[in-house]
């Protein structure tokens, strides 16, 4: 795969990862409510960030160890697909709330984008998400010393990333009026079905590699 081709499978990812509706997702969504997409934008980043830690760990860990994963790709594929699966159903069982209080200012932002990046570096299903997508893509990840690729692949994970909050905020303050819980829902049916689709996708690859 070329360097273009890692890095729009790496923003691909990124947004996946970054879609479901969270702690963090209500924070960015409540700031671009009140303040403006540059405040929703800012608090984002602390995520991208935390996602991009992980990202680096998954994309350079998996390739330090390639020799041990070309023993168990099926082994992965079968955990990432089961925890793609799983993270997906919980998603679309959380029942995300809007609050609406005001904003506290330049405090509240800085507060809520340092939150923003330890609650997504201190969520375990996070490493794992990437873990097992990363993991799972099989022949779609980087080989062993493509430092380039692996880099390529996380530099996409941060753009895919920021992406999706740049396109939240921006949505969130173009139709503010509209957001509700309601909507919110909508957002994590769609973010869970999507990461159901995904594991099942794994587990479809493995059935073929196994059969044929």
């Amino acid at each position: 795969m070329s360097v273009f081709g890692f890095i729009a499978l790496g923003v691909a990812i990124g947004l996946i990862t970054s879609a479901p509706v969270g702690p963090v997702n209500i924070m960015t969504i409540r700031h671009a409510v009140q303040r403006g997409a540059r405040e929703g934008i800012l608090v984002g980043l602390g995520a991208v960030l935390a996602d991009t830690i992980y990202a680096a760990v998954a994309v350079f860990g998996v390739s330090a160890v390639t020799q041990f994963i070309e023993g168990q790709v099926d082994l992965i594929k079968l955990v990432g697909g089961t925890l793609l699966i799983a993270f997906g159903l919980k998603i679309l069982r959380t029942h995300p709330h809007l609050e609406t209080e005001p904003g506290n200012g330049a405090a509240g932002l800085w507060a809520d984008a340092t939150a923003a990046f330890l609650m997504t570096l201190t969520n375990p299903g996070a490493v794992l998400g990437f873990i097992a997508i990363i993991g799972g893509l099989g022949s779609w990840r980087p080989e062993h010393g493509n430092h380039i690729g692996a880099l390529a692949l996380v530099s996409g994970v941060a753009m895919g990333a920021l992406l999706w909050w740049t396109l939240v905020s921006a949505a969130v303050h173009r139709f503010s009026g509209q957001i509700n819980d309601r909507w919110l829902e909508n957002a994590n049916r769609i973010a869970g079905t999507v990461l159901v689709l995904f594991g099942l996708a794994v587990f479809t690859d493995l059935a073929l590699t196994i059969l044929f």
